[in-house]
């Protein structure tokens, strides 16, 4: 336990150090690529070196590479911070080292993960039979979900996809929004689907799917179909109008699936709640909970309705396996994995429903003062509606907005990210941490008033 313990104890004094210097170091890393390949490489060594000095070495090494994620200025991307409970017990996961594929090998990752998804479900109003499956993310999360979906069409048009294949299977019509997530087309490419066969449906100026431009396309075409729809887009935030749009999927005999990386947690704020009307009635959903729920990478969940249609899609065989009901393994593509849903699990019993409701309305009401503290720069003109949690700006052309955004990440005090929305340069800013502050806040909106002025 020498060994172990030592190192453990180097590990805690570098995380502890990397934390405690967030609110002052510089967001965006001050090393490139190269510098840390400089910093880890050459040949590996003939000889080992003792465990403690190995993770002091990478402590101090990693550092000026390291983006500041944890901290309450990261507005990059859609990337959460970490809350105590979640980053303690994933210290735990990898402690414990459990395979939780399957419940007869580790019942208590699998029993806390199972809670989990029940909590979750709540949370979102889905039903609570569904099945939930832990991945790694997102994209994970929307390629289970539509492959179950393929399964399902597939076998409603009389094809068994396990037992014929794909070959000379009746073609499915993939049918998604103009302004979706590239996640979704690249699950589709997993699933055999090419870009000549995905049928893409207009959408408004926030990126909304348009109800009657759904109902056209579908009046198009016949076959096992599946469309795909958004709870929160990246960009602006928006939900698509599931009330609308979900019976006009099933009146055409569709499975509905929600991206929702993100907003699919709108749901559990009595106040941001009704962007989700509707959304029940899909057939599969897809979200992070290193996104809004703010626990550690990796865990993605993807959520199907019908758990027959996910044991259909992914139930493995093998002479050595040992089922016990619904195993983890039974929903995902994955056998071995870490137990990821436990952070998750640790979150929400630290926040408790009304703590989940209070960090989803202030990760909103964080996402307004910026945006209300960006458009008072001159020169700034924030281009979307502020509903959820993200904001989109740019400064004069594109070029303008351009050096922006490379000013931002070179100044250091916060981390905006690049986009492009309706042919134009824009910056995107992402409220997702619990740790951000009105502080935060206004450093931010300082500093980016200097560099747009500069």
């Amino acid at each position: 336990m020498d060994d172990r313990s030592r190192a453990l104890d180097a590990a805690h004094r570098g995380a502890v150090e990397f934390l405690r210097t967030l609110d002052e170091r510089p967001v965006w890393p001050r090393a490139s690529l190269d510098d840390m390949l400089g910093v880890f490489g050459g040949p590996l060594p003939e000889e080992g070196d003792d465990p403690a000095s190995v993770i002091e070495q990478l402590a101090a090494g990693a550092d000026p590479g390291l983006v500041a994620i944890p901290g309450g200025r990261f507005f990059g991307f859609v990337i959460g911070g970490t809350l105590p409970a979640a980053l303690a017990a994933d210290w735990l996961v990898s402690a414990w080292d459990q395979n939780s594929g399957s419940a007869m090998l580790t019942p208590t990752t699998v029993a806390l993960e199972r809670v989990a998804g029940r909590w979750m479900l709540e949370l979102f109003r889905l039903p609570d039979s569904a099945s939930v499956g832990f991945v790694t993310g997102g994209q994970v999360a929307n390629f289970t979900c539509l492959a179950a979906a393929r399964h399902a069409v597939l076998a409603r048009a009389g094809w068994d996809l396990a037992e014929r294949g794909l070959r000379s299977s009746p073609a499915v019509r993939f049918v998604v929004g103009a302004d979706r997530h590239g996640s979704i087309d690249r699950a589709a490419r997993f699933l055999g689907v090419g870009r000549a066969e995905i049928t893409v449906v207009d959408a408004d100026d926030q990126g909304r799917m348009l109800p009657v431009a759904l109902e056209r396309t579908l009046e198009r075409g016949e076959g096992p179909l599946i469309v795909c729809l958004q709870a929160g887009e990246v960009h602006t935030g928006a939900f698509d109008d599931f009330a609308a749009l979900i019976p006009i999927a099933h009146r055409n005999g569709a499975w509905v699936h929600v991206d929702g990386a993100f907003g699919l947690w709108a749901a559990a704020s009595e106040s941001l709640r009704p962007l989700t009307v509707g959304m029940e009635q899909a057939d599969s959903w897809a979200t992070d909970a290193h996104k809004t729920l703010n626990v550690p990478y990796d865990c993605g969940m993807a959520i199907v309705r019908d758990p027959a249609d996910s044991i259909a899609a992914f139930r493995t065989g093998g002479d050595y396996l040992v089922y016990s009901g619904l195993d983890p393994w039974d929903v995902t593509p994955e056998l071995s994995r870490r137990a990821r849903g436990v952070p998750a699990w640790a979150a929400l019993r630290s926040l408790g429903r009304s703590g989940v409701a209070t960090l989803l309305d202030r990760l909103h009401a964080n996402a307004v003062a910026m945006a209300e503290g960006l458009r008072a720069i001159p020169g700034v003109e924030v281009i979307n509606d502020v509903d959820y949690t993200q904001v989109m700006l740019r400064l004069g052309g594109d070029e303008a907005t351009r050096a922006l955004g490379a000013a931002i990440l070179a100044e250091g005090t916060a981390v905006f990210t690049g986009a492009e929305w309706r042919g134009r340069a824009a910056l995107r800013c992402s409220m997702s941490s619990w740790a951000t502050t009105p502080d935060d806040i206004e450093r931010t909106v300082a500093a980016v008033r200097a560099l747009a002025a500069a």
